[in-house]
């Protein structure tokens, strides 16, 4: 059973969900959306344009919403580094992977357009930074890349990062232009708020288990059942927990704090810079942003663990870390000014592909985003509702030409596997933290 909490910095900056439903009794319907994340919400609302005379109905096994969805850290990336793609030797499968990020950024720039959605929307793009000049390499051989592809890019050096940044900790750093900050919660909330009258939506509902039977499935939930003509897969990291695609993806826990808004001389200490969001170089790096309204985010840890749940105790000793990589970057600041601090689930494959297919007959999925979740579970979703429809767009073509994911080894193999390499992980970017 997956708990709802109520640690994460961006959900409490909204009034709390009240008027949500339970399934406590046995349907039917044409599709059944499981998960209401981006990936979920979106898959229904495109269905719902396809044809209003079918019953669509999503189940969510949390509160709508309020997983990775609204507990991630806001970048809605067109680039990302830490995929190996730091030479031109994949830059086929690179640029295809781009192409994706820039079909999902529209994706969610046309809802926000559509219905007017206040999420803190900044084009500010991102930066990728190091704490060691020893990444010059690394950064120059990305440049290279990002230029080859018409990535409009820029290498900043010690001062002049500091002067954007307000700190000194970062020695070098790529900026990119094309990324956006925003407030996750505050976009996925708007989700939810404009799904259709007539789709059906219930939370707190967790799948127990589903089989298929003469091409009808059949859910089944702690009171009732749940029939439905087609399903569509949409719970990104807890996908292997239901048995999809089980040896291609892998989830791993995140954990992240914000702090209060800075005050206005604290604000003044750090040379009032502007809302900004830092990725790692090296992969087991921290991101933070500093936010619209002058709060820190920091994300410095992931592991493997129980993906429904991190105990209080394991988080207090999360929080340690987050508070020396403040401290680490903003010296002058205060040292007990974390407000919030939640853990959230991220889907990742072996070689950083996602997952998007028909993988039966009337049973779909989308997911593994791995750390791209805002504008590719968006797009997924889109895109896994039209194939759901036996409908084409150039969208999918573009989807379907990436490479797919790498197959896994089973347990234990695969946890021994990833635990080797987050540890190796952990000592290359133990300066980053």
């Amino acid at each position: 059973m997956i708990i709802n909490d109520n640690g994460c910095g961006w959900l409490n900056q909204l009034e709390k969900r009240s008027n949500y439903k339970i399934l406590d009794k046995s349907l039917k319907c044409d599709y059944l959306i499981v998960g209401a994340g981006y990936t979920g919400l979106s898959a229904a609302r495109s269905l719902s344009r396809i044809d209003k005379n079918k019953k669509i109905v999503i189940v969510e096994s949390q509160l709508a919403g309020e997983g990775a969805s609204s507990r991630n850290s806001g970048y809605l990336v067109d680039t990302t580094l830490n995929d190996g793609f730091t030479s031109d030797k994949d830059i086929k499968n690179y640029k295809t992977k781009t192409q994706i990020y820039d079909l999902g950024i529209k994706a969610v720039k046309n809802f926000v357009k559509e219905h007017q959605v206040n999420c803190d929307w900044n084009e500010c793009g991102k930066y990728f930074a190091s704490s060691k000049l020893k990444d010059e390499s690394t950064v120059k051989s990305f440049s290279k890349v990002l230029s080859e592809l018409n990535f409009e890019n820029k290498i900043l050096y010690n001062d002049e990062l500091c002067k954007e940044l307000g700190t000194k900790f970062y020695k070098i750093a790529i900026y990119t232009k094309g990324g956006i900050l925003l407030n996750p919660a505050k976009l996925v909330r708007a989700m939810i708020k404009s799904l259709p009258s007539h789709i059906e939506i219930f939370e707190n509902s967790e799948l127990l288990n589903w089989k298929k039977i003469n091409n009808k499935i059949f859910c089944k939930f702690k009171n009732c059942e749940v029939e439905t003509e087609k399903i569509i897969f949409c719970t990104n990291g807890f996908l292997s927990l239901l048995g999809i695609k089980k040896n291609y993806n892998f989830p791993l826990t995140l954990t992240a704090s914000m702090t209060r808004p800075l005050t206005k001389n604290e604000y003044e200490l750090i040379g009032n810079p502007k809302e900004w969001g830092v990725l790692p170089i090296r992969p087991m790096g921290a991101t933070i942003r500093f936010t619209k309204d002058k709060r820190i985010l920091i994300r410095n840890t992931a592991e493997v663990c129980d993906a429904t749940h991190m105990k209080k105790n394991k988080l207090n000793d999360r929080i340690n870390f987050h508070k020396i990589g403040i401290k680490k970057r903003f010296p002058e600041l205060p040292n007990n000014i974390i407000e919030n601090s939640w853990s959230g689930i991220v889907c990742r494959s072996r070689n950083s592909s996602q997952i998007f297919e028909k993988i039966d007959k009337n049973i779909y999925v989308a997911g593994c985003y791995n750390g791209s979740g805002i504008g590719v579970g968006t797009l997924f979703g889109e895109q896994i509702a039209l194939m759901a429809a036996n409908q084409q767009s150039a969208e999918i073509e573009t989807i379907q030409s990436r490479k797919k994911p790498n197959w896994l080894p089973p347990q234990p193999l695969l946890n021994v596997g990833i635990y080797t390499r987050l540890i190796y992980e952990r000592l290359k970017s133990r300066s980053e933290i």
